[in-house]
């Protein structure tokens, strides 16, 4: 029991000491609650060591901070914590120098030089047929062989893909009226023969050129132009009358013409057929239509040339640098066989006064176009249109870059490996000019 009571008075004492010491603390210690008859004091003036560590932190604002447009703004950097941002990189001195001052490659730190030559992608359309005349295909690359002026060339470019057309269509009204007759009862076919993908222009001549339409769709634009076509007349048939009953000068008897004190002169018209002026037009039209179509010039012919303003070798000159395949269907005189082998044999040229009896094996062959379809009934006609079209659209394209510049007449040469083929491909081509 006496312990008990020792134990209590030791632990009451220690109480009344603790709340002694509690009493002799300074009032300093502890911040006043705040009140309303007395403000809250300011805070105590930070010292020297507290002053030099505020200055050397980085001044990062705030992040309730605001822009001029009124939005909160803050400066976040990869890797850093919210609060402990680190200061951004010096920026590296800026030397400036005067204008021009210092050279185009004086930051690379290399002699750049521009090297400049002249090159020339010729494209070759390539016939391939079997002896039956069909066309072959499958044919690759290597299976070719391209020389120019007796030169190998490299192949850069090769498709045997088709393509579309862009055909100027010429029509012989300058022939008998029986043979346009003819052809006209085949324009349906003619029509039916080109793909919706091609464009297609027609031409007339007889003794002067007429350009009846521009490069059309295959469609109903193309059916009217036709249909006026169809209302063509041709040729007289026969020769002219000069002289007797039903001549020019009027009644005779006796010998003697009535009404007239002398005898009157009679002369035939003057008759033209200008086919060179025709293909010269429809060339310089054909050059105007977009590169990645066919270009081709579809002749309806008789095949006389007589009259025109522009030459042979001039007309063909174009074709050649514009790189136009000619393809043709003879009809009356231009049917018969003997006159294409006539023309591939090269028999002398003709006076100009007499002109050429058929023209058209010339172009066809120089160009490329095969062989010229000489048909004589509509049948076959209408036959010749398909083939002819199907051979235009469906050729082997060769490409190669020639070195040789600027210059005249390149021949060229193409041949392929496998025997027993026939090949036809242009004989050459004329360069066009550097552009400047």
């Amino acid at each position: 029991m006496a312990t008990k009571v020792s134990t209590v008075l030791i632990l009451g004492l220690t109480l009344l000491l603790a709340g002694a010491l509690a009493a002799q603390q300074k009032p300093d210690d502890i911040p006043d609650a705040p009140s309303a008859t007395r403000p809250i004091p300011p805070p105590p003036p930070p010292s020297p060591r507290q002053e030099a560590e505020e200055e050397s932190k980085p001044q990062v604002p705030p992040a309730n901070a605001t822009g001029a447009g009124g939005t909160s703004s803050s400066l976040e950097f990869p890797g850093s914590a919210t609060g402990s941002t680190p200061a951004p990189p010096p920026m590296p001195p800026v030397r400036t120098v005067p204008a021009g001052g210092v050279p185009k490659d004086a930051d690379t730190g290399q002699d750049l030089y521009t090297f400049t030559k002249t090159v020339n992608l010729v494209m070759v359309p390539v016939t391939v047929k079997d002896t039956e005349g069909r066309l072959v295909d499958g044919l690759r690359s290597g299976d070719f062989s391209v020389k120019e002026n007796g030169v190998r060339q490299k192949l850069t470019f090769f498709t045997s893909d088709p393509f579309a057309l862009s055909a100027a269509v010429i029509f012989d009204t300058g022939m008998a009226d029986v043979g346009l007759k003819k052809v006209q009862e085949t324009l349906s076919a003619l029509q039916g023969a080109f793909s919706q993908f091609d464009e297609v222009g027609i031409y007339t001549y007889s003794s002067t050129v007429s350009r009846v339409s521009d490069f059309t769709s295959v469609g109903k634009e193309l059916t009217t132009v036709l249909n006026q076509v169809k209302g063509y007349s041709g040729a007289n048939n026969g020769v002219p009358v000069t002289s007797g009953p039903l001549g020019p000068q009027g009644p005779i008897i006796n010998g003697i013409p009535v009404g007239q004190p002398v005898d009157p002169v009679s002369t035939p018209p003057k008759i033209a057929y200008v086919l060179n002026d025709a293909i010269l037009l429809a060339a310089r039209d054909l050059s105007k239509r977009p590169r990645d179509r066919r270009k081709i010039i579809f002749i309806i012919s008789d095949g006389r040339e007589l009259g025109s303003t522009a030459g042979y070798a001039d007309t063909l000159k174009v074709l050649l640098t514009q790189n136009i395949t000619v393809y043709a269907v003879g009809v009356e005189g231009a049917a018969i066989p003997v006159y294409d082998r006539l023309q591939r044999i090269h028999l002398p040229k003709t006076t100009k006064a007499m002109g050429y009896s058929d023209i058209l094996p010339k172009y066809v062959n120089a160009t490329g176009g095969g062989t010229v379809h000489g048909e004589l009934t509509e049948a076959d006609i209408e036959r010749a249109y398909a083939q002819a079209l199907g051979d235009a659209r469906n050729q082997y394209t060769l490409g190669y870059t020639s070195k040789w510049g600027v210059g005249g007449y390149r021949e060229i040469e193409v041949q392929v490996r496998r025997k027993g083929l026939k090949v036809y491909a242009k004989r050459g081509y004329y360069p066009l000019p550097t552009p400047r």
